[in-house]
């Protein structure tokens, strides 16, 4: 996405159709914090969600245990409206010789979220990014958001969640791997 896309003068004509004068003292600046935000809101499209994972050999030649990080912050818009959805992830994999610094599956989860998104599509963007890179034996991708298009305009249902999950390998025929995923993956 073209970092031009959300030019200062777009932001003008948009606060003008709505009504706005975008000369009065209130909005001045406003053109200019809106596209700033907006070109860090959509960071992700920059980024290249291969080149996030730097994988290491040294420390995983004999760990067989899954390595999970949770809580992870989720801060996106929605494709459909350009609302923003918002909460967590938790991503785990399975090694299989290979691993990875933690604080990458953090930047992984920001590089997806930071593009216009469906969290379906999110949550597989995640899984399949650390399946490709790492091939590892397992891997599991749980998202859970708040989504303010249905909670400000439509149904309007504050507080709701929608949680998607993906497994990927091992995951989805072991039963007990998959189990053992979930309650690490669960709010303590």
């Amino acid at each position: 996405m073209s970092k031009e896309a959300f030019s200062e003068q777009d932001w003008r004509r948009f606060l003008a159709s709505l009504g706005e004068d975008p000369d009065r003292p209130g909005l001045v600046e406003t053109p200019h914090r809106v596209s700033k935000a907006w070109k860090q809101w959509t960071a992700g499209y920059d980024q290249n969600p291969v080149e996030l994972l730097k994988a290491f050999e040294d420390g995983a030649e004999q760990y067989n245990e899954l390595i999970v990080v949770r809580n992870i912050p989720v801060y996106s818009h929605c494709e459909h409206h350009l609302a923003p959805f918002f909460g967590k992830a938790t991503v785990g994999y399975l090694p299989n010789g290979k691993i990875v610094g933690l604080s990458k599956l953090t930047r992984l989860v920001d590089c997806f979220s930071k593009r216009l998104q469906v969290q379906e599509r999110m949550t597989i963007q995640i899984a399949n990014a650390l399946m490709e890179v790492l091939e590892p034996k397992a891997v599991g991708v749980v998202v859970k958001c708040r989504h303010l298009c249905m909670e400000s305009r439509g149904i309007r249902t504050p507080g709701e969640e929608t949680i998607t999950s993906a497994m990927l390998g091992e995951l989805q025929p072991n039963l007990g791997l998959r189990t053992e995923f979930l309650a690490l993956a669960r709010d303590a």
